[in-house]
Parts: structure tokens; sequence; C-alpha cells
């Protein structure tokens, strides 16, 4: 059994969280870049976006549309420090670890693989 497991029992069972699905154009984005290349853009706006201690606009620097990424981030509650804090057990006010952003990563792409594996 994978240690995310429990997050995405928890997750499944969340209103809000389990009505966001892949789009057409985002699987075919995704099978287009690949899974190495999407997992860098989860890296980079996580690196960009979450892991400052303050984020800029935290709580509205995630779009709800646009990317593959972006729309996991909503779905796996890692678009906002609020949320990591309230899902993920990642405190607010300090610096993400390398370590976290990795665990983010992880978080997202297993959603994408999810999403990706989906009957449409």
């Amino acid at each position: 059994m994978s240690d995310l497991d429990p997050l995405f029992s928890r997750l499944a069972r969340s209103t809000f969280r389990s009505r966001f699905r892949l789009g057409n154009k985002e699987r075919q984005y995704c099978w287009d870049k690949g899974p190495d290349t999407i997992d860098q853009h989860a890296a980079d706006f996580i690196a960009k976006r979450l892991a400052p201690a303050q984020p800029a606009n935290d709580g509205k620097q995630t779009p709800m549309r646009g990317h593959p990424v972006f729309i996991a981030q909503h779905a796996t509650a890692t678009c906002c420090r609020g949320c990591l804090a309230k899902w993920h057990n990642i405190p607010q006010g300090v610096q993400l670890s390398e370590q976290q952003q990795h665990y983010i990563v992880n978080v997202i792409h297993r959603w994408l693989v999810i999403q990706m594996n989906a009957q449409k």
C-alpha cells in the first residue's frame, strides 16, 4: 500500500476536491509533453508559487484551469499554503524544504496518472 493512499481516500470524500478532472485538452497536453516534463512543470510551479514562507497572493496563486498541474493542485489540495497545512500537515510561514517540494510533486504526479488512466 502506498503512503499516499490515506490522503487520496480523504480527497475522494471531498465534494470540492473530487469534482476536478482533466479535460481533453489537458489530457492531450500530458500525452504530448510526457511525465518527466509535466513533473518538471510541477516542480517549477511549486518552487516559485508555494515554496516561499510567505508566497505572493497565497490562496490565489494557482489558477483552476490552463495547465494540468493547476487542476491537479486543486484536486490534491496542493494549491496554496492553507490547503497544504490543512490536508498535508505542512506548516504555513516556513519555506518548503526540498523534501516537501518533492512530496508535493509526487502527489500531483499520482493524481495525473490516475486521471490519465481513467475512462473519459
